[in-house]
């Protein structure tokens, strides 16, 4: 659930100025966030997943102020509750495929269903073509199956998310 309140935003020294009254998006209610270059899709996003905080008002995630957290509670709950996939993202060129899309376990040990989450990403892996690369370095794939290696880590492996990951690839492939 996203809840947003009285929100504004602006990036330091940027002519972007984010203003949303009001926003709520229900668990599993998909939306498109569209609009045209610099009019604050991704701020949006990153207010949501507690990258930023905004300047004024509220943004609950999941039932939680997120702008409220200190810093370190803000990662850790992205790392727990959020998965996002940006126009340009950046798997780590230091790990395999595996390691990308498992590095939200390896961040925070106390994550549940650690081997369960192994399974699943070779689970979707195979479902989606990268089986055979799951222990290369993205340095060393094509463009396309990094993005679906980038959207495997965000779609997520939990036992709560994990369910949608499918779906996720299924909507983005195939529509």
């Amino acid at each position: 659930m996203i809840r947003l309140e009285d929100l504004a935003f602006r990036y330091p020294g940027g002519p972007l100025r984010l203003d949303v009254p009001e926003l709520a998006v229900a668990r599993a209610e998909r939306v498109a966030v569209v609009g045209p270059s610099g009019s604050g899709k991704t701020a949006l996003l990153r207010l949501v997943a507690g990258i930023v905080v905004p300047d004024a008002g509220h943004v609950l995630t999941n039932g939680v102020e997120v702008g409220a957290l200190p810093d370190a509670e803000r990662r850790r709950f992205r790392i727990r509750n959020v998965g996002l996939v940006f126009q340009e993202f950046e798997l780590l060129e230091f790990l395999s495929v595996l390691d990308n899309v498992l590095l939200p376990y390896h961040l925070d040990r106390a994550l549940p269903g650690q081997d369960a989450a192994r399974e699943r990403a070779s689970e979707l892996a195979r479902h989606v073509g990268l089986a055979d690369k799951l222990d290369r370095r993205p340095e060393n794939l094509e463009i396309g199956l990094v993005v679906l290696a980038g959207l495997l880590l965000a779609g997520g492996l939990t036992v709560t998310s994990a369910r949608y990951a499918p779906e996720l690839l299924r909507s983005v492939f195939l529509s």
